[in-house]
């Protein structure tokens, strides 16, 4: 059976392993692989947002920054602030479920959190901001850890790893003790892998091929394969044609053991990962 968790959040628990939970995605940018610029404004994120909800989503991921490959460069907190803050804001008082934040900058952060979020999603593992993991634990916001390489900079196009699963151990390792060792507790903490982030493809067939063997941190796992070029290369299809292979991919990691999927189409993955947890007995 897949380990259950009772993730903390600043006001209740989430349980996570009884059944797989879906995270919606919501970029608020100009210049996402998939999505950018359709969420731009306000006033159509909060919408989508709700949309999300409506459809399943278990948690909602707002993203004020792009980390896609060919992206032009970093995005200055005061924009990432300027963009995702009001969403957050009008979001927060609406919705049922929990709001994520989806940066590796700490003064983001922090304005995210007192707007409502629950949750940091740090691409970075805790490695680009060294006042991030202060930040988490003075807020008691969960917080997910990511495996990722490289600087802000160059997130994509790394050589490949020799020993794909054994980097991300290593660098998940790394990043709960850097987490633990600043006060936020176990019960705070998930991890992600990371497909994409500075992984060749093949890399990233061996962590999902291997997904089960993160048990070993005793604590949930987050999987993130929506769409992501590993999956467009592999098929020889652009991102708008990659939801079959994103739902293939989804699959695996439920059977895998990943607690939460985080993803761009959320009626379809519900319906993926009902059938997984069904096979499995996760329910």
């Amino acid at each position: 059976m897949r380990p259950r968790f009772r993730l903390q959040l600043p006001n209740g628990t989430l349980e996570l392993g009884r059944k797989t939970l879906i995270m919606g995605i919501l970029n608020v940018t100009p210049d996402s692989f998939y999505d950018g610029g359709a969420y731009l404004q306000t006033e159509k994120a909060v919408k989508h947002g709700l949309q999300l909800e409506d459809q399943g989503a278990d948690l909602v991921d707002v993203g004020g920054e792009s980390t896609r490959p060919d992206r032009p460069g970093a995005v200055s907190a005061t924009d990432e602030i300027r963009r995702v803050v009001p969403v957050i804001e009008q979001l927060a008082g609406r919705l049922t479920i929990p709001l994520s934040v989806d940066t590796y900058k700490s003064e983001v952060a922090r304005r995210a959190i007192a707007a409502g979020a629950s949750l940091v999603n740090d691409i970075s593992g805790l490695r680009f901001d060294p006042d991030m993991a202060a930040c988490a634990a003075a807020a008691g916001v969960a917080m997910v850890l990511m495996h990722s390489r490289g600087s802000p900079q160059r997130l994509h196009g790394l050589p490949a790893l020799k020993r794909p699963l054994q980097s991300v151990l290593q660098g998940l390792r790394h990043s709960v003790k850097k987490a633990v060792e600043a006060g936020i507790s176990r019960n705070r903490i998930v991890l992600d892998p990371g497909l994409g982030f500075g992984k060749g493809v093949e890399d990233n067939l061996v962590v999902l091929r291997r997904l089960e063997e993160l048990n070993r941190f005793h604590l949930p796992i987050l999987v993130g394969p929506s769409r992501k070029s590993f999956i467009g290369n592999l098929l020889n299809l652009p991102a708008e044609q990659r939801l079959l292979g994103s739902l293939a991919s989804t699959a695996v990691a439920v059977i895998q053991g990943a607690h939460i999927i985080r993803v761009h189409d959320v009626p379809e993955t519900c319906q993926v990962v009902q059938m997984c947890d069904a096979i499995m007995g996760f329910r």
